[in-house]
């Protein structure tokens, strides 16, 4: 029996290099994208991303998002609210700015159609060894607050949620239909719960996680999830906040892995590019998977006045 293919709707987080925006846009056709600009990022870079992309991309409402900041939650519930009411997208996938296709849209229709029902969510139960001393509850036990790329943490500790499987994990994720609807539901229902996660540290490693492992708030999900991540990460054991940007010495490295044998669980995505230090290694990247044809410039912007994508209002309408 032939496995229909899935059509997962993409979130698609951004703030800079509207050029590379732009390109990871191309590469995702026919999906629908559902694209959020930071509101602090200058409007000449916002509309250098925005001005004349396809009909497929709708634009969501902007937030001052940034650095562990609750607000980068906030947009990706946005996200999952607008792709279920406009589209009847099987899987919603969650991107940044900074991401790139390791595989042709037909592949990713067909690996997501063969778990249709099913999300991929890389996640584990807290406490993490890798979390600090007491495995990251500290991140949820006391109140925080980010600056400057600085953590303010208030050393009053506070009660846990209860009745919440306390989980970690990457915001990077691709999620079924209904899981993704469960957390939309979830923040409508909870807003408890949205209040405790709002001064919590890094809420986008925990809050969605928590609610997706949760049974009252997304029933059966331990059943019907891949606990394993489609995104090749370049970690090059070196401490650091965010991972390496990737370069053409990393195509060894990145084409291997994407190379070996995994049915179960292939990296379909990677991060993190840019178009100043990824060009060529994007390129290979290119040829090897047909995602686009090789350019001998960068991508023009649209001259002004030329119509912008739909846009989408808070409440998830298209506009």
């Amino acid at each position: 029996m032939a496995i229909s293919p899935a059509v997962p709707a993409c979130i698609v987080l951004a703030h800079e290099d509207p050029e590379h925006v732009r390109r990871l846009v191309e590469t995702l056709d026919p999906f629908p994208v559902f694209l959020h600009v930071d509101a602090r990022t200058p409007e000449s870079v916002h509309r250098a991303m925005v001005d004349g992309l396809p009909e497929r991309v709708r634009l969501l409402p902007r937030i001052r998002t940034g650095w562990a900041r609750w607000e980068n939650v906030a947009a990706e519930v946005a996200g999952y609210r607008a792709a279920l009411a406009t589209t009847d997208a099987t899987h919603v996938a969650v991107l940044t700015g900074s991401d790139y296709p390791l595989a042709h849209p037909s592949e990713i229709s067909a690996h997501l159609g063969a778990h249709r029902e099913e999300s991929f969510v890389a996640s584990f139960p807290l406490p993490y060894d890798r979390w600090g001393r007491d495995g990251g509850f500290a991140r949820l036990r006391y109140p925080h607050w980010a600056w400057r790329k600085h953590m303010l943490r208030v050393p009053l500790p506070r009660r846990l949620p209860r009745g919440v499987t306390l989980t970690g994990g990457s915001q990077l994720k691709v999620l079924a239909r209904r899981h993704a609807a469960a957390v939309v539901d979830t923040v409508d229902r909870r807003p408890d719960l949205v209040r405790f996660w709002r001064r919590s540290w890094i809420a986008d490693e925990t809050f969605v996680p928590s609610v997706l492992h949760t049974p009252s708030l997304t029933p059966g999900f331990a059943e019907e999830h891949v606990p394993e991540s489609l995104w090749w990460i370049g970690w090059d054991g070196a401490a650091r906040k965010s991972p390496p940007w990737l370069t053409l010495p990393d195509a060894g490295r990145l084409f291997e892995r994407r190379a070996t044998p995994d049915a179960t669980t292939p990296d379909l995505f990677a991060r993190k590019f840019s178009t100043e230090r990824s060009g060529e290694l994007l390129d290979l990247i290119d040829g090897a998977f047909g995602l686009r044809e090789p350019r001998a410039a960068p991508h023009a912007v649209a001259a002004a006045g030329t119509p912008v994508a739909g846009s989408v209002a808070a409440d998830g309408a298209a506009s």
